[in-house]
């Protein structure tokens, strides 16, 4: 099995980023989405 790498910090940006924006639905929800995803990729 391969080690786990942790996750780039741009990568999880850019995901986070997206999926906020598509979860989203006015400004303060698509923030606070955002900061979650944040959160949870970190974990990765």
């Amino acid at each position: 099995m391969l080690p786990l790498l942790p996750m780039n910090n741009l990568l999880r940006t850019l995901i986070a980023g997206y999926g906020a924006k598509k979860l989203g639905g006015g400004c303060f929800s698509t923030v606070l989405i955002f900061i979650l995803l944040f959160w949870l990729l970190g974990g990765c």
